[in-house]
């Protein structure tokens, strides 16, 4: 009876075909089309592909598959927030790749033969063309799915977990995914499943080969722990001469991700559960936009600067810039400046009273400076100096981090990434407050801004922190 199970699965050919498809466009829709905007540009300016232009469209086509990645047709691009996300995450990486090209040209002393009309319609337009394009293909591929010419895979979800019906939720939503969910097998008494709407379980989880050999089958997932149990392992030895295709789907979410991902060393599987957003390009996109922000705004400030330190010496006695010990990277100690707004100088190393609304110890003129947030304005050299953000988690005092990381959890998984000027807790409404209830709100808004950190959304705090200098009434 076995050996007619490889004959069960005849839609494996035409899902191999339609997976090509899919394959071919989300992997040459990025490179094809960049090469193309380039060849419209030209035949615009009465130039032709040849020679120095003939080498930049074979540097951006693989500069384009390489680092553009694949098109992420399964994400509708129409979607708000996200889909903004993902164009400013295209233009950065487009941005990269032009500065790449330029540099080689540049020093192969071939960059003067380039006509400027055309790089720079290029540059702009490409872009917009690849943004359209991944719409356009996502379209094109929902309608092929809609007439029927994308065949769908039958799956099976082994275990009614919360990652399963998750998993089964999301396959769903997308037809791109062409997969139907057939039900799901599980041992388990109903009493003790998660709860479920519409989700059918067909069985135990040892009837699986003999459904599969009944039924049309494509894909098994395995939603169990992913331990040596006894029932994976029979059912791995069962399913071995099946031609389905089996894939672990292991519940990592039970953990606090912040930006997980997976990854090989040396051949042996990594899951990254925790780790900082800035690594590798995104790394070097943050570091750069930080020191070009920085070094704007202080050249356009720096007449301020002036005469707030001015009437800071004039209004009261003591210092002008104010220095206090924080945590900053990997929870190493900083040195945070501050244009001083108190008569008292507590550095924060061992205690630390939170500033009150009317407090005594506020100097009038250091009123206005924390209303407006004016005082801030010195941690743009934090920032130069590479101890500080533009954007980021603000950084506490250390008697304060001392106090909360022991009642708050992942309160230090905050300083996995440089501290900022303004965060997204910030411009959310958590900038004040001591109180436990406050601070757990502050680090929640923190670790969301870990897990989905991104150039635009630095861009929307600081957008939204321009808003709120004049209009916080937090502040004081």
């Amino acid at each position: 009876m076995l050996d007619h199970w490889p004959g069960r699965n005849q839609t494996h050919g035409v899902n191999a075909a339609d997976a090509s498809i899919v394959f071919i466009v989300k992997s040459l829709l990025y490179p094809v089309a960049t090469v193309l905007t380039l060849l419209v540009c030209l035949l615009s300016w009465r130039e032709s592909l040849s020679g120095t232009y003939f080498l930049m469209a074979v540097l951006a086509f693989f500069g384009a598959a390489d680092l553009l990645d694949v098109a992420h047709i399964h994400d509708d691009i129409r979607t708000g927030y996200h889909g903004l996300r993902m164009f400013f995450d295209l233009l950065f990486r487009w941005l990269f790749i032009i500065a790449f090209i330029w540099l080689l040209l540049r020093l192969a002393g071939l960059s003067e033969q380039l006509k400027a009309t055309v790089l720079v319609s290029w540059v702009f337009v490409t872009p917009i063309v690849l943004w359209s394009g991944q719409l356009g293909a996502r379209q094109f591929l929902i309608r092929r799915a809609g007439a029927g010419r994308i065949t769908s895979r039958q799956a099976l979800i082994i275990g009614m977990t919360d990652i399963g019906l998750r998993l089964a939720a999301k396959l769903r939503e997308d037809p791109l995914l062409r997969t139907e969910v057939i039900g799901f097998f599980e041992d388990r008494d109903k009493s003790r499943l998660p709860p479920h709407e519409g989700a059918r379980i067909l069985g135990k989880c040892s009837q699986v080969p003999e459904f599969i050999l009944t039924h049309e089958v494509n894909v098994v997932y395995i939603t169990l722990p992913m331990t040596r149990d006894r029932r994976v392992l029979q059912l791995l030895d069962a399913l071995r001469d099946s031609t389905v295709s089996i894939y672990f789907v292991p519940d990592v979410f039970v953990f606090n991700l912040i930006q997980a991902r997976f990854d090989l060393l040396k051949g042996i599987p990594l899951v990254a559960v925790r780790e900082s957003p800035f690594y590798g390009l995104f790394g070097l996109g943050k570091r750069l936009s930080d020191v070009f922000l920085a070094s704007l705004f202080i050249a356009l400030l720096s007449p301020l600067l002036v005469v707030i330190a001015v009437a800071i010496r004039l209004n009261s006695s003591g210092p002008i810039i104010f220095r206090q010990k924080r945590y900053g990277l990997d929870g190493k100690e900083i040195i945070v400046y501050k244009f001083r707004t108190m008569s008292v100088m507590e550095d924060g190393r061992t205690q630390y009273v939170q500033v009150t609304r009317n407090d005594a110890r506020v100097t009038p003129f250091g009123a206005f400076l924390r209303r407006t947030s004016l005082d801030e304005l010195p941690q743009f050299f934090n920032v130069l100096e590479g101890s500080m953000s533009v954007v980021g988690p603000r950084p506490h005092a250390i008697a304060v981090n001392e106090q909360y990381r022991r009642i708050i959890p992942s309160y230090m998984v905050r300083h996995k990434v440089r501290p900022g000027i303004t965060g997204w807790a910030q411009v959310n409404g958590y900038r004040g407050g001591d109180d436990v209830e406050s601070m757990q709100k502050r680090i929640e808004f923190d670790l969301e801004y870990l897990r989905h950190w991104s150039l635009q959304l630095d861009l929307l705090i600081m957008m939204k922190t321009a808003a709120l200098v004049f209009l916080d009434r937090k502040a004081y």
